[in-house]
């Protein structure tokens, strides 16, 4: 099913025509109540009929608003441009808002690619493009839409990890937002199609870890965080404790072997990595 146009003409115009139709029918009356001509009244409820049929005619189209014809059981067509028409007499009318629309999913509980449960919700906007599709193809298009984007998600979410812990990924859930949302928004599009729906943006609203798992991958965090901070102290000690030795053979402070330069690079690095405080032991010599 396909929208197309339906025959329509400018509602005024048409009522000019109804307006004139019903003064005729009304000299008609008139002369049959003045000379009871039977041909008379014969041709007042003739233009009666008429001018009833004629006024199921008329339509009011807001803006932003589809209305979907049908007589007996054929789609006639669209309208969907503003304002008062007359279309086709005795069609059925179905309206259908071309605004756009947006709905939160309910919080899914949905395994990771790496088969944690996590909680996933997103954010779908939406406007219907075709409103034949919308009306015809689907039962409900807004439940439709629901229905479909909740499997989208899920979909989506058991694509990538809930995070990228050890790199062995690209995109994972919680640091690649922009590229989940684009991905979600491609596979929703191509769900919806059918129901003449255009996904204007999908993105995920709610992620975290299942209520079981959550303190243990906090954990799991947080010593990513530690390992990270650590690496970055220990490349500057070990920047650091170079720069001292080099400094010192430069300028001739200290004739320094191999034995005395581990020692030294020993404990500078224990001073410089350790995260406790560090008593100094001033080293005065033997008193033999």
């Amino acid at each position: 099913m396909r929208e197309k146009e339906i025959f329509k003409m400018n509602g005024f115009l048409g009522a000019g025509v109804v307006l004139l139709l019903g003064l005729a029918a009304v000299y008609l009356f008139r002369q049959f109540v003045l000379y009871e001509n039977p041909a008379t009244i014969i041709g007042f409820v003739v233009l009666a009929l008429i001018i009833v049929v004629l006024l199921s005619g008329f339509t009011i189209i807001q803006p932003n608003q589809a209305k979907v014809f049908t007589l007996f059981g054929s789609y006639l067509g669209v309208i969907k441009k503003e304002g008062f028409w007359f279309s086709v007499p005795l069609s059925l009318r179905k309206n259908v808002s071309l605004r756009v629309l947006n709905f939160n999913s309910d919080k899914l509980k949905v395994n990771d690619l790496e088969g944690n449960p996590i909680e996933i919700a997103a954010v779908v906007v939406y406007k219907v493009v075709d409103s034949a599709k919308a009306v015809f193809d689907v039962e409900d298009y807004r439940g439709f839409v629901h229905t479909q984007s909740e499997t989208g998600v899920r979909h989506i979410a058991s694509q990538y990890p809930y995070d990228n812990f050890n790199n062995d990924y690209e995109i994972s859930l919680r640091q690649h937002s922009d590229e989940v949302g684009d991905e979600l928004t491609k596979d929703l599009q191509k769900r919806l199609h059918v129901a003449g729906v255009e996904i204007i943006e999908a993105r995920i609203m709610h992620l975290a870890y299942s209520s079981e798992i959550a303190s243990s991958m906090l954990q799991r965090q947080q010593a990513k965080a530690v390992l990270a901070a650590r690496k970055v102290i220990v490349d500057g000690a070990v920047l650091m404790v170079k720069s001292a030795i080099e400094q010192l053979s430069i300028e001739g402070v200290v004739d320094l072997d191999d034995e005395k330069k581990a020692q030294m690079v020993n404990n500078l690095m224990v001073a410089l990595v350790s995260d406790k405080g560090n008593q100094p032991i001033v080293n005065t010599g033997s008193i033999y």
